[in-house]
């Protein structure tokens, strides 16, 4: 399959970039360790870029939040990378081994919980089906033009936040995508060139 070449310029960046980042990574022990995996797919028509809206469940945090698949490291888990991989498979039943990997994000820390992820960032050639578990109410791949569209900017003011930068990926009564996840994605559109906005 073509891919357009505008679209190819921009993952090229993005992959890269990512080669010879040399991530922050920080080593908090008295915060829980999470890792997540950004999934691109480049099509004819755009690069795709793979998120999850979480469940409704009372005890998550992040209920209902869009996010990457990812969850918590486990005590075998021998690396936090293969906590992304592990974690992917579980929620999607999406088999990440065969994947391209591109390379390690800035680790982020919560703002108010104390967690900190690492990003890992694939890529897959060909389509795949996900088998989302009942920690993941939908699945959508999102077109990385949206992140540049600044139509779909907003920002948030929530309990005890005030101006919090986000992005109308869904439209009208779904969740926005901010916080964690929106950091790592202004991270890696950074890398293609495309300033997402800060907190004020």
């Amino acid at each position: 399959m073509k891919v357009g070449a505008e679209l190819m310029n921009t993952f090229q960046k993005i992959a890269t970039s990512l080669s010879t980042y040399h991530p922050n990574t920080r080593s908090e022990t008295d915060k829980t360790q999470a890792a997540v995996a950004a999934v691109f797919h480049p099509r004819r028509d755009d690069l795709y870029l793979l998120f999850i809206e979480r469940a409704a469940h009372p005890k998550d945090p992040w209920s209902g939040h869009i996010a990457f698949p990812g969850g918590t490291a486990e005590p075998d888990d021998p690396d936090l990378k293969y906590t992304a991989e592990r974690e992917t498979r579980e929620e999607l039943g999406l088999d990440l081994s065969n994947a391209l990997y591109l390379g390690r994000l800035d680790d982020v820390t919560g703002a108010t919980l104390p967690i900190q992820v690492s990003c890992f960032v694939y890529a897959i050639s060909e389509g795949v089906e996900v088998v989302p578990n009942d920690e993941v109410r939908d699945v959508f791949w999102t077109p990385f033009a949206h992140f540049a569209d600044s139509a779909r900017w907003q920002r948030l003011d929530l309990e005890g936040w005030r101006n919090m930068p986000a992005v109308d990926l869904l439209g009208a009564n779904r969740p926005v995508l901010w916080g964690l996840t929106y950091r790592m994605v202004a991270q890696m559109a950074g890398f293609a060139g495309v300033d997402l906005p800060e907190r004020l």
